[in-house]
């Protein structure tokens, strides 16, 4: 199995993509989701690496034997929120069912006008957090996104809804820019968001309790927090079933604050924290996880700060 995600080819080309949008568009939703079907399969037989990585987190989280039924619906689960990207770019919140829980938290942050930072995880849709923007067109939407990984979907995603690529801070820039983005957009009131549970290659990681095994987690988005010094949410998108999805926003801190004296042990508090929420809501929705690559990895794999 690939050691580190970004190893593994996107899964898809330009014209797959673009079959896929032309079903989305002129077939409609339900002609879409039927195909996704043979699509899941398909990817299921042919992506080993990433059918296993399935079975691996599928063990830890659900416990007991896990079947090839299990492995086809949570590759199922990502094929769907991944499609829906489509409409939700498209047209919004409508012929969706989003429910939102902690939206006075969110309000109450951008009141501030500190400008907000949203950490998420690779969980559910983040694109359900866009179409909640829409609500707010006052607040600006900035979201942190290694464009390089996929680039035929990100271009088809962009030529959908061209305001995407305005809107995204392009992490394949370094950490000086990306600083320097997410700082002018809080500073003009903006939700910056990113994932966290995810590290770009060779970036310093910390290893935290996570479904019983310690695993790495990147410390950037930490330092990212401690160098805006504004309200830090989590986010989660979880998919529940059909066209409902559920936006859930959670206090973390009103600024996070790292030491240079104490560095590594406040990193590793605040990622730990941030583990125990992804591992809640992991346990709650365990189909809505998309860590497809070997997470947990050996600790040599690893790039661990000193």
């Amino acid at each position: 199995m690939s050691g580190h995600w970004r190893e593994r080819p996107e899964g898809g080309g330009r014209a797959a993509y673009g079959l896929i949008c032309a079903i989305a568009l002129h077939g409609g939703r339900r002609l879409g989701r039927l195909c996704l079907y043979p699509a899941t399969l398909y990817f299921m037989l042919r992506r080993g690496d990433e059918r296993r990585a399935s079975r691996q987190y599928l063990q830890r989280v659900l416990g007991g034997r896990v079947r090839w039924w299990h492995v086809f619906r949570h590759l199922h689960a990502y094929a769907t929120t991944s499609f829906d990207r489509i409409y939700l770019l498209t047209r919004g919140e409508r012929g969706f069912d989003i429910g939102i829980e902690g939206l006075g938290v969110l309000e109450a942050a951008i009141a501030e006008g500190r400008g907000v930072l949203l950490v998420g995880s690779h969980q559910g849709s983040f694109e359900a957090l866009r179409a909640l923007s829409a609500r707010r067109p006052d607040v600006p939407l900035r979201v942190l996104l290694d464009k390089q990984k996929t680039p035929a979907m990100t271009e088809m995603l962009e030529a959908l809804a061209p305001e995407v690529g305005t809107a995204v801070i392009d992490t394949a820039q370094g950490g000086v820019a990306i600083t320097l983005a997410a700082a002018e957009a809080c500073r003009q009131g903006a939700m910056v968001a990113l994932l966290a549970d995810r590290a770009r290659e060779h970036e310093q990681l910390c290893r935290v309790d996570f479904l019983g095994r310690p695993a790495p987690l990147p410390i950037g988005p930490w330092l990212l927090a401690n160098a805006l010094q504004v309200p830090v949410l989590l986010c989660f998108g979880l998919y529940l079933g059909g066209n409902r999805y559920r936006l859930v926003f959670e206090p973390f801190a009103d600024r996070v604050e790292v030491s240079r004296q104490a560095r590594a042990a406040a990193l590793k508090g605040l990622i730990a924290r941030y583990a125990e929420r992804l591992e809640h809501y992991a346990q709650a929705y365990p189909y809505n996880w998309f860590n497809f690559h070997d997470f947990w990895q050996a600790p040599e794999d690893a790039h661990e700060p000193a």
